[in-house]
């Protein structure tokens, strides 16, 4: 009959009961815990121009118009500039005016609060959209990702992927923001790593492994 090792015994119920709380650590300290996947919907309509704005331009700036507004739709503008587009049911009445929705731009395993962007107003509202803006701010923000309230690009948003359309295709998208409804829509200033937001966000962004994770 085979004895039972009792200091043996011992040490692997001691080192169970470690694993499980090392486990149950993990699991408490691991960022994503509370979040679940998110799904862009369907390419969004684009805002109608504005008839009036139209009306006091010449044919061939009209055609730019209509050539930016389908830019504007197969690149997906909407599905982040525009409330409950992301999440919930997109608001038809605010269409390009912007998102409370945020968007994490840091790591998520580096902090429990992240930086957080918000999707602008591209409306050419006066106040709170584009409409202080001049034609060269724009194409920046559409080709780096740069904006008037942070240094830096926006890495959340695909300039990367805009950096090759041609100067016709960036000025029509241009004239085309320039020509839709000015919505008066304040949208929040992005939040710095370390601050906790007060509203909800999502997480946008693909993170490599750094070099001592790297497996040889």
């Amino acid at each position: 009959m085979q004895t039972v090792n009792h200091r043996h015994l011992w040490r692997v119920t001691l080192l169970l009961q470690w694993c499980y709380v090392l486990v149950g650590c993990a699991a408490a300290a691991y960022p994503l815990q509370h979040y679940e996947a998110a799904y862009t919907k369907a390419a969004l309509e684009t805002p109608d121009p504005d008839p009036a704005k139209l009306a006091r331009l010449s044919q061939a700036d009209v055609a730019r118009v209509t050539h930016g507004r389908y830019l504007v739709q197969i690149v997906g503008c909407a599905a982040c500039h525009t409330d409950g587009a992301l999440i919930g049911e997109p608001n038809a009445a605010r269409q390009l005016a912007g998102s409370r929705l945020g968007i994490a731009y840091t790591s998520p395993f580096q902090s429990s609060y992240p930086g957080v962007a918000y999707p602008a107003n591209l409306t050419p509202d006066p106040k709170t959209g584009l409409g202080n803006w001049t034609d060269a701010q724009i194409v920046a923000a559409i080709r780096n990702g740069s904006s008037e309230d942070a240094r830096g690009h926006l890495v959340i948003m695909s300039w990367p992927l805009y950096q090759q359309m041609t100067d016709e295709d960036v000025n029509a998208i241009v004239i085309y923001l320039r020509n839709i409804p000015a919505i008066e829509d304040e949208i929040p200033k992005r939040i710095a790593p370390g601050t906790r937001a007060s509203t909800p966000y999502v997480y946008f962004n693909v993170y490599r492994s750094g070099p001592e994770l790297q497996i040889h």
